[in-house]
């Protein structure tokens, strides 16, 4: 026969089922937040493999690194508040816009400003930089007009080498603008030859890809 106390004490032991299971909860959404996030980053990638679809994997999970965790859980990617109104919903044919950590980038096709080897903007090259006067008049911040080449080695008596190239094409735009009355007190020309690709150079796609002039908006940062 057990005491009175013995039995108070087996009464107040907890059973096994009795613990608090709020722990397994909160494990379970943390697996279910990794498997959300391992199926997005395999359907960003192409088909193929290779050194394309490494690169697109890595540029995937950078992407997807950076979004708030609530988005991830629920799959509602947020609306991106980085573009200013006046880039949002801009369409003018041949030329694109992103935003990057650095402001929002103005992305136009060398094809459609310049002949092979050249840097002297072409009738619609010029219809093309004249057609981004109002948006840039809008924007009160720095711009940096940035020209960019594939890897095709040049070298010719202006042009020595795509460094030449690059800057003579960004200085073009620059000049241009200025002759249409734009300000470009605010604006700085760059050539970065072929050292900043979007695309490999190993085929003509990616060749026409890389030769490219981007205008770089940076909004003025208080205390700067």
């Amino acid at each position: 026969m057990l005491d009175r106390d013995t039995r108070h004490a087996l009464e107040m032991t907890p059973s096994p089922g009795d613990g608090d299971d709020g722990w397994l909860t909160s494990y379970l959404d943390v697996l279910t937040l990794l498997i959300t996030l391992f199926v997005l980053l395999l359907s960003l990638t192409p088909p193929g493999g290779g050194e394309a679809a490494d690169t697109a994997f890595m540029r995937s999970a950078s992407a997807v690194s950076s979004l708030p965790l609530a988005s991830l859980a629920t799959g509602i990617q947020p609306r991106h508040s980085g573009i200013q109104p006046q880039f949002d919903g801009l369409d003018i044919p041949g030329v694109s816009v992103s935003q990057g950590s650095e402001g929002v980038t103005l992305r136009i096709d060398t094809s459609l400003l310049f002949p092979s080897g050249q840097a002297v903007l072409t009738a619609r090259g010029q219809d093309v930089v004249e057609s981004l006067i109002d948006v840039l008049t809008r924007f009160d911040g720095q711009i940096s007009v940035e020209g960019h080449t594939d890897s095709v080695p040049i070298a010719t008596a202006r042009f020595p080498s795509n460094w030449e190239l690059s800057s003579a094409r960004a200085i073009a735009v620059v000049r241009h603008l200025e002759r249409q009355g734009f300000n470009i007190s605010r604006m700085r020309a760059v050539g970065y030859a072929d050292t900043q690709p979007m695309e490999p150079n190993a085929t003509a796609e990616g060749r026409a890809a890389n030769r490219r002039v981007e205008l770089l908006l940076r909004q003025q940062v208080e205390g700067e």
